[in-house]
């Protein structure tokens, strides 16, 4: 399977114009999961050309291709925006911070063993799933990363 998203785009057919492909390296590039108005802020920083209206078109017609995966992470601080991140990327899952919004990626082991060990158990195969944990900083004396 074609590794970049742009190679993906094409592979599917999508037309992709200059700014396009703009947008689709800020969102290779992107190490955290960006919204609409942060991409647009990265995209135009490489092309001034580039408007907010054709970033929103831009990840619809990403998403709708199954190129980007839409994230609409619960209660944190400011209004709730959809973010994005590369649907072909490694599984993960995520932790939100409730005080700052900041996503953090992580993988365990043991939660993904018992996710498939609850599905078997209530006699399905798992052949996908989506966690997010919310959570606040521990005290000082605590563990944070």
């Amino acid at each position: 399977m074609p590794e970049s998203i742009i190679d993906r785009c094409e592979a599917r057919g999508l037309r992709l114009t200059d700014q396009r492909r703009t947008i689709a390296r800020v969102l290779e590039d992107a190490a955290d999961h960006p919204d609409v108005e942060q991409l647009h802020a990265r995209a135009a920083a490489i092309d001034p050309r580039i408007s907010i209206a054709t970033v929103y078109r831009t990840v619809k017609l990403f998403e709708e291709a199954g190129i980007l995966d839409r994230h609409e992470f619960g209660p944190a601080p400011g209004p709730a925006r959809a973010r994005y991140e590369d649907a072909d990327r490694e599984h993960h899952d995520h932790l939100i911070d409730l005080t700052t919004g900041e996503v953090m990626e992580f993988v365990d082991p043991e939660i993904e063993e018992l996710q498939e060990r609850i599905a078997a158990r209530l006699g399905y195969r798992l052949k996908g799933h989506r966690l997010e944990l919310y959570g606040v900083p521990l005290s000082r004396g605590g563990v944070r990363r």
